[in-house]
């Protein structure tokens, strides 16, 4: 198989830990799936995750071929501030691949679901609170509107992170002229990649911002 792009996959964890999922499912659809490393919550706080992210970026997108980037949980947040961002330009990611993402840190059922155990406070090297510039800067709807092309998944069932994360970035996305696709389907937190309704998501919207493969 031809292929289509490279796929920068950054992992989940709660930004504490590394998650098993590897992306490795979405290479049948002719990416090259590049994992990205960047420091965890108790080894840097926010932005340093941002600038590792960017940094990986540029060295998997170095043959030239389009540059995606996408994530699970934790490593969907920062696959969207690197699309939405851009590495270098705002302009320069083909597409985000972002899969039961936690997106607003102050979002009232977020703090009720992780009352006690937020990790949004470990990112950041303190609590999110209105106003603080990190909490600001963090949130992934801060930074719409460069028009990326952007897929969102999310179970139902999803305990971790609240699926109305995903649906209110949803509306914010499109009413900011982001073409998007999104998915909310049955099932909790960590889904299996190549289930089939996930695949079949995954190749519509790549057929949507990738030549053919």
């Amino acid at each position: 198989m031809t292929e289509r792009a490279v796929l920068l996959w950054i992992h989940g964890g709660g930004w504490r830990a590394r998650a098993s999922e590897d992306g490795a499912a979405l290479a049948g659809h002719g990416l090259r799936v590049v994992p990205a490393r960047y420091r965890l919550a108790h080894e840097a706080h926010w932005p340093a995750q941002l600038a590792d992210v960017r940094q990986e970026a540029r060295r998997a997108r170095e043959d030239g071929l389009p540059l995606l980037v996408g994530g699970d949980s934790a490593g969907a947040m920062l696959a969207l501030q690197v699309g939405l961002r851009g590495v270098d330009r705002p302009d320069d990611v083909a597409g985000v691949l972002a899969y039961w993402p936690p997106v607003d840190p102050m979002d009232p059922e977020w703090t009720r679901l992780r009352a006690g155990d937020d990790p949004w406070a470990d990112l950041l090297g303190h609590p999110p609170a209105p106003g603080d510039p990190a909490t600001v800067d963090a949130t992934v709807g801060t930074h719409l509107g460069n028009r990326v092309p952007v897929l969102l998944v999310h179970g139902t069932e999803d305990r971790s992170v609240p699926v109305s994360q995903t649906v209110r970035l949803t509306g914010a996305l499109l009413a900011a002229g982001h073409p998007v696709h999104s998915w909310v389907t049955h099932g909790g937190h960590a889904l299996a990649l190549d289930r089939p309704d996930l695949r079949a998501v995954a190749a519509a919207f790549l057929g949507t911002v990738l030549p053919p493969g």
